[in-house]
């Protein structure tokens, strides 16, 4: 049996005024989500609420299979949901994204819609796991720029997947196995619009767990904490 430690945070940033990211650790689950919200306040901030408070209610003792399967209902659940708040509140636009990390039997699932990020770090070598769903993706996906110059994109905040927007949600997943040492960060944009593929590599392949999201944060910060910064880092053992 594997066993994870990890560390979580939030944080506005210097130019929000609300914190419209949410952040959810269920160890009891081995899962671990990050939700950003859009549409403004009490819209964006409201999604990325109900999206954590959804899957906080998943019931602990499932086997890997009803755990994902229950991640996935909660999360469509939410859509729904939201679909619904928008509706009664006048038809706006109101969504979040979604990232979720599962750790089960050796193996991890992520889950995600939108541009929230789950990276790994595997022998000293950082890789992203995920694809965001945005419009400056596709010329990352098609060998045109990379991921590092696809954040600093001027269109690089255009999503093209939410939970909350559209008819029908469809949510990505990606799987393998996991090795003792490997480091998985879960994290939002407002990580990643400062933090280079040689950034993260080196402050995750350096830092204690006790000092990484410090670390990570400072990045952000440094950079001009233009946007709310939330991630979570999760050790192997």
């Amino acid at each position: 049996m594997m066993s994870y430690r990890f560390v979580a945070q939030t944080h506005v940033g210097l130019k929000r005024k609300v914190n419209e990211d949410a952040i959810l650790a269920l160890p009891d689950h081995d899962i671990w989500l990050i939700s950003d919200g859009m549409g403004g306040h009490q819209a964006g901030d409201f999604a990325s609420a109900l999206i954590v408070d959804a899957v906080a209610t998943l019931p602990v003792g499932l086997d890997p299979a009803a755990k994902m399967h229950g991640l996935r209902d909660k999360i469509h659940g939410a859509h729904r949901a939201i679909q619904a708040e928008a509706e009664a509140r006048g038809g706006g636009t109101i969504g979040a994204t979604v990232v979720a990390l599962i750790l089960a039997n050796g193996h991890f699932v992520g889950i995600w819609a939108g541009d929230s990020r789950l990276y790994r770090l595997r022998g000293g070598q950082v890789e992203l796991l995920t694809n965001d769903h945005s419009a400056v993706a596709e010329y990352v996906l098609a060998g045109k720029m990379s991921w590092d110059e696809a954040d600093q994109h001027p269109h690089s905040n255009a999503i093209t997947r939410a939970v909350g927007v559209g008819e029908e949600l469809e949510l990505d997943k990606v799987r393998g196995a996991v090795a003792p040492g490997d480091r998985f960060l879960i994290c939002s944009d407002g990580l990643t619009k400062y933090a280079t593929f040689s950034m993260l590599q080196e402050v995750l392949s350096t830092a204690p767990l006790e000092t990484v999201g410090d670390r990570l944060l400072q990045i952000a910060l440094s950079g001009g904490g233009a946007d709310n910064i939330s991630h979570i880092v999760v050790d192997v053992l």
